[in-house]
């Protein structure tokens, strides 16, 4: 593992995001890693996965809430790619907010899908490597 911090997106939460309690609604937190991993991948350089004819596909999400969102405050979202053997990898969202507090973690488990065989791809870590991302932006444990 590197001592580099992982990929950060800020972003400022809505008040159409809330819920009646009014609180950042739960499906909201997955927006927001959503949001991090997209631009993620296109600080890696994701251009080169259309030549591949290839993208990353959400397989499965967890998360864990720690600490209430409201209307205004400011989070950095932060996201990070763990590769193993086999076609899956995973990454990593934690939401926190400005003054270092944990608000939420997301893990998920994501694959690399062969757009013409709409089947998941063996080594997404070589295959993102081939397709010119910079995997020391995806991991920071390359």
């Amino acid at each position: 593992m590197t001592d580099r911090e992982p990929f950060r997106t800020r972003i400022k939460v809505r008040h159409y995001e809330l819920d009646s309690l009014g609180h950042l609604n739960h499906a909201v937190y997955h927006s927001y890693g959503e949001v991090s991993r997209i631009e993620l991948f296109a600080a890696a350089g994701d251009a080169g996965l259309r030549a591949e004819n290839v993208a990353p596909v959400l397989l499965e999400s967890h998360i864990v809430y720690r600490r209430e969102l409201r209307a205004g405050d400011v989070v950095d979202v932060t996201c990070d790619a763990r590769f193993a053997d086999g076609k899956v990898f995973w990454m990593t969202s934690r939401i926190l907010k400005l003054d270092g507090t944990l608000s939420a973690e997301i893990t998920c488990t994501v694959g690399l899908m062969d757009l013409e065989a709409r089947r998941l791809v063996d080594d997404p870590r070589g295959r993102f490597e081939r397709a010119g991302l910079d995997l020391k932006v995806l991991s920071t444990g390359e």
